[in-house]
């Protein structure tokens, strides 16, 4: 249990869902782990489900100038970064003639321009080698009803671990994607559905998936530390989808 032993890590949004299970996954394997998120209640409880073992930063995964902040952070606490999992999303879903400017910088600034501007100020202080994980999302490959906005946030930052792999791997920096599919966390929780609607989009979502169930946090966060080990050197540019054939 030690493939991270001696890494740092950085994971955002990494307060509940994915993000926290790879906090935990990162932590059982070496790690130094930090986590960010925006609400300081909800960190505090997922550093007590960490055991008191990670950092915390409240960070607004949006706001350009709170990404050189966290940087500075990091590289504060840590002094070299091996490790960067910009995990910290929104999952927004409407139909084309609902949608707002408003809405749409909300999603794209959260999904994409954030996670842009963190990789851009953490790189004075990444490590050689250093391994970045991008979760994308299914969405960027098929056509979902009501996700244009969402789908389109996520195609684009599959295209960025493309295009930053070619621009870093000079660097020592490896760049990939996972693309999960429906994986059960708080998430959809969040959509501001009732309660028994949520339920009848769960059913509705998990009846679309070959496998016939949705994916668990845990397996996503094995995967990231898979991609974020020493074990996946010679994987650049790659993108794992994880989401039980829906996208066959």
């Amino acid at each position: 249990m030690d493939r991270l032993k001696g890494k740092s890590a950085l994971i955002t949004g990494g307060s509940s869902g994915i993000g926290l299970e790879t906090a935990r996954q990162f932590l059982a394997e070496g790690a130094r782990v930090a986590i960010t998120g925006k609400n300081p209640e909800t960190l505090a409880t997922a550093l007590d489900a960490l055991g008191g073992e990670a950092l915390v930063f409240e960070s607004d995964a949006a706001d350009v100038a709170a990404q050189k902040r966290l940087a500075e952070q990091i590289g504060e606490a840590f002094g070299t970064l091996d490790i960067l999992v910009p995990n910290a999303g929104i999952v927004e879903m409407r139909p084309i003639g609902q949608w707002d400017e408003a809405a749409f910088d909300r999603s794209m600034g959260i999904n994409f321009k954030g996670p842009f501007f963190l990789i851009q100020e953490l790189l004075p202080y990444f490590a050689n080698p250093a391994s970045i994980v991008l979760m994308a999302s299914v969405n960027a490959h098929i056509g979902m009803p009501n996700t244009s906005i969402y789908g389109a946030s996520k195609a684009a930052l599959a295209s960025l671990a493309r295009t930053l792999s070619a621009e870093l791997v000079s660097h020592g920096i490896r760049v990939n994607t996972i693309s999960p599919g429906p994986i059960r966390t708080p998430l959809y929780g969040k959509l501001g559905l009732p309660e028994a609607e949520q339920k009848n989009v769960a059913e509705a979502i998990e009846s679309q998936v070959p496998v016939k169930r949705f994916g668990e946090a845990i397996e996503v966060a094995k995967a990231a530390v898979f991609l974020a080990s020493d074990e996946a050197s010679f994987t650049v540019g790659g993108e794992l989808l994880m989401d039980g054939g829906l996208s066959l």
